[in-house]
């Protein structure tokens, strides 16, 4: 079968040494829509993400695109025991851990392990941990990801969980949107991925989508950055970790509409289609914020 749990489980990838600069920052940055919003120019709460000076802060989910940011190829699927398609392939869950402030330039090796392959009958889906380290060996972040392949499983093999987070039944302590531009998947492909299901019509329609879609990981920054600006005053030291379930896709030109709960060490989170035609789509489930 395309995918031997027996050979994935636990199976190590080849360690991965990278290195980033400010540079790299201000594009993701920029990429997931900082800077975007009128009088964005003159504030120095925003600038602290666009603008390269001591006040330069990294978000968090910057960690996720670091090893791979300058890379111009396809993302490899070339994973131990899994004989699978990019075009089978959608980002299922992603979650992120830092264990101390980025900094804005600076060297890291990761390590990274599959740490489970679940079967869900018609899908299959494949978690890997990775660790990244600094250059005296100090753990950077952690990060926990899922890809959920189409078309695989149906082997028995364990269904993993079901179970996940929900909001609060109150009102929400913050409430935004942003609008996608048009051209938000070609900028943000530019931090290192380069899946044409983000970019090539073509390659979309053959993968079962009407148009290009929006990287989930773009997404996953922008709902990032939101929470963050709304309920953290900017302030990208504040996150301890970030954690999100990808429900649904975001077509570049709609917008996203975020609430967010702030429940003391952590902040639930919803995000949705706000735009007419497809409101209230999800957009990420079992989402939250750990307070840093």
């Amino acid at each position: 079968m395309p995918i031997n749990p027996d050979i994935a489980i636990g199976a190590q990838l080849p360690t991965r040494s990278f290195e980033w600069t400010a540079s790299d920052v201000l594009l993701y940055h920029l990429a997931i829509g900082a800077g975007s919003r009128t009088g964005d120019n003159l504030d120095p709460i925003a600038l602290r993400y666009t603008l390269d000076n001591d006040a330069l802060q990294v978000l968090p989910s910057f960690a996720l695109v670091a090893p791979s940011f300058h890379e111009t190829d396809p993302p490899p699927l070339d994973l131990p025991g899994c004989d699978i398609n990019l075009a089978q392939v959608v980002h299922g869950a992603q979650a992120i851990e830092v264990h101390r402030p980025l900094p804005t330039s600076g060297h890291a090796t990761i390590s990274t392990r599959i740490s489970d392959v679940w079967d869900k009958g018609k899908a299959a889906v494949i978690w890997q941990e990775g660790v990244a380290s600094d250059e005296s060996g100090q753990p950077l972040w952690t990060v926990r990801s899922s890809i959920f392949v189409r078309g695989e499983g149906g082997w028995g093999g364990n269904r993993g969980s079901s179970e996940f987070s929900t909001p609060p039944d109150r009102e929400a302590d913050f409430s935004g949107a942003f609008s996608v531009t048009p051209q938000q998947a070609m900028l943000y492909r530019l931090c290192g991925d380069r899946n044409p299901l983000h970019a090539d019509p073509d390659f979309a329609q053959r993968a079962g989508f009407p148009a290009p879609i929006l990287h989930g990981l773009c997404s996953y920054g922008i709902v990032l950055r939101e929470v963050t600006d709304g309920l953290l005053s900017g302030d990208a030291a504040g996150v301890g970790g970030f954690n999100a379930r990808f429900a649904g896709v975001v077509f570049p030109g709609e917008t996203i509409g975020v609430q967010a709960w702030d429940e003391g060490d952590r902040i639930a989170i919803s995000a949705s289609i706000a735009s007419p035609e497809r409101a209230g789509a999800p957009v990420l489930d079992d989402c939250y914020l750990t307070k840093a």
